[in-house]
């Protein structure tokens, strides 16, 4: 028993060291490993700054009765799988509603933007008057690098300014990505692609 409390305050002491010297480094830490954040540096921003990686993207087995080319988001997991053939799918990192944002469904990509403009639906700048009515895309806009929305919904898998958030129950219904990814699977997804959400 004492060898397994030393070990685990060994581990502990362990992810403060990195993240005392990630910090003084100036890096980013990932608020679920408690790792740096990963930088991909053939991934850039319109600033020319790498975009950073939270949760690295990976291909794993997948089971389920599921077309390739499915997107399938578990938000209790906070993982968004795009379905491969041959039982496989991209795991990726994802962000999603908050407490009372929660939502589940199937849907379609009805539409694909590049570096989208935002503008903030009435529901939202009701809860926050302080919002800007709109602002153009780019690397401040809260959508990200690429939008993918979700007809018939206010909602969207799009990327964020805020690769911190990844792996978090933070928005109010969108489906977060880090820049990085949400290039990556953005390419990968047409118009009309469906989109099961489940809680």
């Amino acid at each position: 028993m004492r060898r397994h409390i030393f070990a685990f305050a060994c581990a502990l002491a362990g992810f403060a060291a990195i993240s005392a010297a990630s910090a003084a480094q100036g890096v980013d830490i990932d608020p679920l490993t408690h790792q740096p954040l990963v930088q991909n540096p053939n991934a850039l921003g319109s600033d020319g700054r790498p975009l950073a990686t939270a949760i690295p993207r990976e291909t794993v087995y997948f089971s389920g009765n599921y077309t390739p080319g499915t997107i399938v988001i578990s938000t209790a997991e906070r993982r968004l799988y795009y379905v491969l053939p041959g039982g496989q799918a991209i795991k990726y990192g994802v962000g999603v509603g908050r407490p009372g944002f929660e939502w589940s469904g199937t849907r379609v990509v009805s539409q694909k933007r590049e570096w989208p403009d935002w503008t903030p639906p009435s529901q939202m700048l009701r809860r926050r008057p302080d919002l800007p009515r709109h602002m153009a895309g780019g690397i401040d806009n809260p959508l990200g690098a690429r939008a993918m929305y979700l007809g018939g919904t206010l909602y969207r898998i799009h990327g964020s300014n805020e690769p911190e958030t990844i792996g978090q129950a933070v928005s109010s219904g969108c489906i977060r990505m880090t820049n990085d990814d949400v290039i990556d699977l953005y390419d990968r997804v047409r118009v009309g692609t469906k989109v099961v959400v489940q809680r």
